[in-house]
């Protein structure tokens, strides 16, 4: 019986210790900045780790064909959140050692 409660004393530790590890990820995460382009550099955006646009610019150029423009933009804020959701899930595998742990990525606001 004592032995149990050992492991399971054990248990709470390390789920305490992987939870400190999993906000100072989110942290690092949040603070980290991903780019994305569209249109060969036309439309260039940041976001944080988190996915939240910080940044973009347009070259003049794009301005004229509005349809091409919001296509542009589209696809590089894509792009930048897809870098950053990929940072996302490489930190957990390395936290984690690759176990997949259902719903771990919607709870740190992966997808």
């Amino acid at each position: 019986m004592l032995g149990g409660l050992g492991n399971l004393t054990n248990l709470l530790k390390s789920a305490k210790d992987m939870q400190g590890q999993m906000t100072k990820m989110q942290e690092e995460l949040a603070s980290r900045r991903f780019d994305g382009d569209g249109g060969g550099g036309m439309v260039r955006v940041v976001v944080d780790g988190k996915g939240v646009l910080l940044e973009i610019k347009i070259d003049p150029s794009a301005v004229a064909d509005v349809e091409l423009l919001e296509d542009l933009i589209k696809a590089a804020i894509g792009t930048a959140v897809t870098k950053a959701h990929d940072a996302m899930k490489q930190q957990m595998a390395a936290l984690t050692g690759g176990l997949n742990i259902p719903g771990l990525s919607d709870m740190l606001g992966g997808s």
